[in-house]
């Protein structure tokens, strides 16, 4: 069935708290009105108060509070109005949620979801327009998801909420009202495991979140030009499918990672890294990175399309990867 983006993660939450009454949401405006981007739209309705709580405008505090609910048993899932506001509750996620089962020897789980939008939308400023799954990735105990579909949304939701291990799940703001075919049912994806998006001979290319799409679209029209383009979406960023990764660039040869966030430190260097280590002799040139820029995000949108990754940015890298242009 199509659905949007939005209704693939409201689908998902809803099947989980129907199935398991231990699921409940927490975050601002959560409840009555349905969450910032309505992806909790009926769920006040459905579960009560007690199960879609609303919270006053207190990152640490009501991170910190699931984040004992889950050692207690519970499985909560935070919604965030934004990730940037992740960085308000980092001691409580890097300090406790990623570390307390390791510390405690595995005596004691935090089944625990953080989701909410990441990424730059549309003229939302320096503070509100940050890509911060490199951050994330960085620290030991947490699973990193970033889909970019909504039948990827439904399912990796669901498998994060299963799981006993804190999982950060990105989403992206501008993602919410894309349209795609999501399957009937339960189902789930599991986690680390990408997939090949687009077949192709002549180069791979690595994308995640609203990045793919982008991708996507440089394909088709670098297709028409005689290059093959392969796309892996990893949609798992920690742990990541290298294998996949791995077994792509040693049919083409040549690898092009592309990503939104800030270049240095960024993602896709942990990415290069890999895959230099693990496929060097396989490769035909160097590994080529498209990113954001390594500046604040600018408020003026002819300045915010330009630090923003685009289709003749990653054109224009293609063919220099396959020595085209």
């Amino acid at each position: 069935m199509l659905l949007t983006y939005r209704d693939a993660l409201n689908q998902a939450m809803r099947e989980e708290m129907r199935r398991d009454g231990n699921i409940f949401l927490i975050g601002e405006e959560v409840g009555y009105y349905q969450g910032a981007f309505k992806v909790s739209k009926g769920f006040v309705e459905e579960f009560g108060p007690q199960r879609v709580v609303d919270t006053p405008i207190t990152e640490a505090g009501f991170t910190g509070l699931a984040i004992g609910a889950a050692m207690a048993g519970l499985q909560p899932i935070v919604e965030l109005m934004t990730m940037n506001f992740g960085i308000v509750a980092l001691d409580q996620i890097v300090n406790n949620a990623a570390k307390i089962r390791y510390m405690s020897g595995g005596q004691l789980s935090v089944p625990l979801v953080i989701r909410g939008p990441g990424s730059a939308a549309h003229q939302l400023g320096a503070q509100h327009s940050q890509s911060l799954e490199s951050w994330f990735c960085h620290v030991p105990g947490l699973k990193v998801v970033a889909p970019a579909t909504p039948q990827d949304a439904k399912g990796l939701l669901k498998s994060a909420i299963r799981d006993q291990n804190p999982v950060i799940f990105i989403e992206a703001q501008l993602l919410y009202g894309t349209k795609g075919e999501v399957t009937e049912g339960d189902y789930t994806i599991p986690l680390g495991v990408a997939e090949v998006k687009r077949a192709g001979s002549d180069v791979t290319l690595v994308a995640y979140s609203k990045m793919l799409l982008v991708a996507l679209a440089a394909a088709e029209q670098l297709s028409r030009e005689g290059i093959d383009v392969e796309i892996i979406d990893p949609r798992t960023l920690k742990p990541l499918d290298l294998e996949t990764i791995v077994a792509s660039v040693k049919k083409t040869g040549r690898l092009l990672i592309v990503e939104e966030g800030w270049r240095f430190c960024g993602l896709g260097a942990q990415i290069a890294e890999s895959v230099y280590t693990a496929a060097f002799d396989y490769l035909d040139g160097p590994i080529i990175r498209v990113t954001g820029e390594d500046v604040p995000m600018p408020y003026s949108r002819h300045l915010e399309d330009a630090a923003i990754p685009d289709v003749p940015r990653v054109v224009a890298a293609v063919r220099s990867v396959c020595g085209a242009g």
